[in-house]
């Protein structure tokens, strides 16, 4: 299949010298390294509960569910009584202020995580929770709140009353998946999910201070995926995430999920397959592969199909449990990175338990775009001991850092073209459960890699919720 073998002699391309491979670094630039500075509590007795093999505190695909903007942090979470709650620090702070937002989770699905996002046009901060396969709660603040927090209390009195649409914008009953973005004007958009895992559509909304406007859908769910086992003709597009780069493209890396079991070699295992790219010069409005060329048009009848040609930019069948929404990046020149993590052939082409199988072999890849514009991946040797996600970011040298489970850090320099990956933090003495929530947006305002994780329990019984902080180089 041709789609499948888009990339096949640039998988090769890993074993190019360093500096083709990193195309910026100077030799002067440090490489990577972590210095813990503080750890601060958000919640000595958090709701925790595991479904889907997460908690609803701290599964990594939430966008954003730690936030830096205008030397404040923010932070989302639900008691241990399931009350939403947004907190607030100056950077650097030991204590957090906190807010109940007026909204009660309503089941036991570690999906149904808060987000929030930031319209800078107005300075309101946004927040979406409470939805999966299903409706959502919206609340925003007043404006200005976000640029001005020194000036203004924060008290309840600051948001708005829980909302069941986007200001009377009602989108679909089948909601997923809450990703605030904020673009190069100041506008803020949501990526969401319509319908259902296995057939499903990506969408987008955007808010410009006054309204907002539903933009549409811009993947398909139909089209027929074959594998050497059998068809599938309905999927959805998993999103790796959605992120502007700081000349205005907005990027995405994905995978697909069959509806169709057939696919796989065993039942055991996930219909998921394939990494694939999109980005768009647009602001979301239109979508382009790898090579440019239009895929798909936001709430056109041409969307981003599973048989358009040049998507693939790791091909994977489903036979590997490849992991879903996992983490992106993009460097100081725009280029997109990845990490993506699967059970490599060499420990069997077949998985027949997903958490197990990935568990015991399973192994993370970081997958970026070189200079010359080729696709390289190198396998980061640390093992998984999870079936859950790793977190990526890069540093302002474009070292880049891969988040493990359990909080364990390792990174690798652009210097050697991302070939000499370590670990950097073990984990030890955090007692965390699984997923991290990474602050995306702090990396570039100070130099601080910031997460938020949860310590283990049992059965529902509440426990800690913390962030730490660690220095990255100057």
């Amino acid at each position: 299949m041709r789609r499948r073998t888009l990339l096949a002699a640039a998988i090769a391309g890993a074993v190019v010298t360093p500096a083709l491979a990193s195309g910026t670094a100077r030799a002067a630039d440090p490489g990577p390294s972590v210095t813990r500075t503080g750890t601060t509590t958000l919640d000595s007795q958090a709701l925790f509960f595991v479904s889907y093999d997460g908690l609803v505190n701290n599964n990594s695909f939430q966008k954003n569910g730690l936030l830096t903007y205008k030397g404040y942090q923010y932070a989302v979470w639900y008691t241990a009584d399931r009350n939403a709650v947004v907190g607030r620090r100056a950077l650097g702070a030991g204590t957090w202020s906190t807010v109940e937002v007026g909204h009660t989770l309503r089941y036991n699905d570690s999906h149904n995580v808060i987000s929030m996002g930031v319209s800078k046009v107005d300075g309101r901060l946004h927040l979406n929770m409470d939805s999966h396969s299903d409706g959502f709660t919206y609340v925003k603040s007043v404006a200005g709140l976000m640029d001005n927090p020194a000036g203004l209390s924060w008290t309840a009195s600051r948001f708005g009353s829980p909302q069941s649409t986007l200001d009377g914008l009602a989108l679909t009953s089948q909601f997923t998946y809450p990703q605030f973005i904020s673009t190069p004007e100041g506008r803020l958009q949501l990526s969401y999910r319509v319908a259902v895992s296995g057939n499903g559509r990506n969408a987008l909304a955007e808010y410009d201070g006054t309204k907002w406007t539903n933009l549409g859908e811009w993947s398909s769910s139909t089209g027929t995926y074959t594998s050497e086992h059998g068809s599938s003709t309905a999927r959805n597009m998993y999103l790796h995430g959605i992120d502007y780069d700081r000349g205005g493209r907005l990027h995405s890396f994905f995978t697909w999920r069959e509806q169709n079991g057939a696919v796989m070699c065993s039942s055991g295992g996930i219909t998921n397959h394939d990494t694939g790219y999109v980005y768009s010069d647009d602001r979301g409005r239109t979508w382009r592969n790898n090579a440019g060329t239009v895929v798909g048009v936001t709430g056109g009848s041409d969307k981003v199909s599973v048989n358009d040609a040049g998507l693939v930019v790791d091909p994977l069948n489903p036979d590997h449990s490849l992991m879903n929404q996992e983490s992106q990046f993009t460097d100081s020149a725009g280029r997109p990175h990845a990490i993506i993590s699967y059970v490599p052939g060499r420990f069997g082409q077949c998985t027949t338990n997903y958490v197990t199988d990935r568990t015991r072999n399973g192994r993370a890849f970081h997958v970026r775009r070189n200079a010359s514009g080729t696709w390289q991946k190198t396998e980061i040797p640390v093992p998984l001991n999870s079936s859950q996600r790793t977190k990526l970011i890069l540093d302002k040298y474009d070292n880049a850092y891969a988040i493990f489970p359990f909080g364990r850090i390792a990174g690798a320099s652009a210097a050697s073209g991302y070939t000499d990956w370590k670990i950097l933090f073990d984990g030890s003495g955090l007692n965390a459960f699984g997923e991290v929530v990474i602050d995306e947006t702090r990396v570039a305002q100070d130099g601080v890699l910031s997460f938020m994780y949860q310590e283990k329990s049992s059965g529902t019984t509440p426990s800690a919720l913390r962030v730490i902080d660690f220095r990255l180089p100057a």
